[in-house]
């Protein structure tokens, strides 16, 4: 029986409330992330994703105040990123009610925390987040055309984004989510280009996001290599619901969880 594709809401969290903008700019009020992710729960949401987009010291108690308030109100998975930097903040979302966390910046400036975390809490808990865009002209070029980016996508890591895939899978994480800065809050459809070149680099499940406008959007990206698909305002302010999103799935052929 082949895999079910996951549909995942992705809730970006600051200061205890969701948000949602452009290119992660211009954020606009969204609601209660609690709320929203009981509703998500009860719509057949697969997965919930929430990142802290300020990733603050001074956030990182309301996050986790949020996590353990969501998992008592919901009863599928939940990944939850942002400012993750040790095993100890792992240890901390874990034991909040997080089934999954993401990494991002902290394994840029140390790829062997990858390797800890992985091998402390097992592949599966550990996701890495790429926040990936075309190199613009003038930048340093990278082989593949893509590189990582920090900061919402506004400054260049420097790195292949699908070197910097491939390396996280080698170093234990047991997912990819690939972010597409290009496309997020575009609604213009998923970046299909770089799912494309990220699946030949990895075996482990790659999580589109980035883009998704309509129905329509979604079987494209799954075409493409991804294994499940994130949106973020489609889902919030009502544009689009995750019923929708699986007719469009299974209308072109795939299987989804009803």
């Amino acid at each position: 029986m082949a895999v079910a594709v996951r549909v995942i809401p992705c809730l970006d969290v600051d200061d205890g409330r969701v948000v949602k903008g452009v290119n992660f700019q211009g954020l606009k009020d969204a609601g209660d992330p609690v709320e929203l992710a009981a509703r998500y729960d009860r719509e057949g949401a697969d997965e919930l994703t929430f990142l802290d987009v300020t990733a603050s010291s001074s956030g990182r108690g309301t996050m986790l105040d949020v996590v353990h308030a969501t998992a008592g109100e919901v009863f599928i998975p939940l990944t939850v990123g942002g400012g993750v930097r040790t095993c100890d903040d792992v240890d901390q979302l874990l034991r909040a009610g997080a089934d999954k966390v993401s990494v991002n910046t902290a394994a840029i400036a140390n790829p062997q925390i990858l390797a800890e975390m992985a091998n402390r809490f097992g592949s599966q808990c550990i996701v890495l987040s790429v926040d990936a865009r075309r190199v613009p002209a003038g930048e340093k070029p990278q082989p593949s055309g893509f590189e990582v980016t920090t900061h919402g996508g506004r400054r260049s890591a420097g790195i292949d984004a699908l070197w910097w895939a491939a390396e996280g899978q080698r170093l234990g994480v047991g997912e990819i989510l690939l972010n597409s800065m290009d496309a997020d809050g575009t609604k213009q459809g998923f970046d299909l280009e770089l799912l494309e070149k990220i699946r030949t680099r990895v075996t482990v499940p790659v999580i589109a996001s980035g883009g998704a406008g309509a129905p329509a959007d979604f079987p494209p990206a799954i075409d493409a290599g991804a294994d499940a698909v994130l949106a973020a305002s489609i889902f919030h302010f009502g544009e689009v619901s995750i019923a929708e999103v699986k007719d469009a799935i299974a209308g072109a052929g795939y299987e989804v969880r009803r």
